[in-house]
């Protein structure tokens, strides 16, 4: 999981989820393979041992502690931002 780390203004978890929602959503649209996407989506979901088994078995080379930098076997580079992989400090209860 990537450091602490605050969002710009605080956020509900449901705005986190609908954030989480959309980056799934486009990611693929960016670059690189669908199942690589699927794959990195299910690890930042997952806990660590099962996360790891994710990428190793999708063939995923990970250059960061946290996910944030991947590339797959083809060399297509994928990158994650905080929000799908943790929380923020300042996320508030929602109404």
């Amino acid at each position: 999981k990537p450091k602490p780390w605050k969002h710009p203004e605080a956020i509900t978890r449901g705005q986190l989820k609908k954030m989480r929602e959309e980056f799934w959503d486009t990611a693929p649209h960016y670059g690189g393979q669908r199942e690589i996407w699927d794959a990195l989506k299910a690890a930042a979901e997952a806990d660590l041992s099962l996360a790891q088994t994710i990428v190793d078995s999708a063939g995923i080379i990970v250059t960061t502690d946290d996910l944030s930098t991947c590339y797959d076997e083809r060399g297509s580079k994928y990158d994650l931002p905080k929000i799908v992989l943790s929380e923020p400090l300042n996320m508030v209860k929602d109404d």
